[in-house]
């Protein structure tokens, strides 16, 4: 005799509405499984497509914050503009802030 502990499968109980119970058992018996057998692969199916639905969320919210279509190959490039873009914007403040000179005809 088996005992609980020796069991490598977790069981649940479930209730189905009686239409859905009758569809349950003619799916098994038409496809000769068992009834856990079918619902473990339900599950497997339904997790499968959750999944899908997740990845294509999140592929919807990436195509959002990539308006452009940037690419990996493309963050070498525009690190670089954006740096230059800095460097010169930091060189335009610093002759700004350097005092004029005044003409030597006052």
């Amino acid at each position: 005799m088996a005992t609980a502990a020796a069991r490598k499968s977790k069981v649940y109980t479930i209730s189905l509405p009686p239409e859905l119970a009758q569809k349950a058992e003619a799916l098994a018996k038409r496809d000769s499984r068992t009834m856990s057998e079918l619902f473990r692969e339900a599950f497997r199916s339904y997790s499968a497509q959750q999944a899908r639905a997740t990845l294509d969320e999140l592929g919807e919210y990436a195509a959002g914050r990539n308006p452009n279509g940037y690419t990996e190959t493309d963050v070498p490039r525009l690190i670089k503009n954006v740096r230059r873009t800095l460097h010169v914007d930091a060189r335009k403040e610093a002759r700004s802030d350097k005092p004029r000179r005044r003409s030597a005809s006052r």
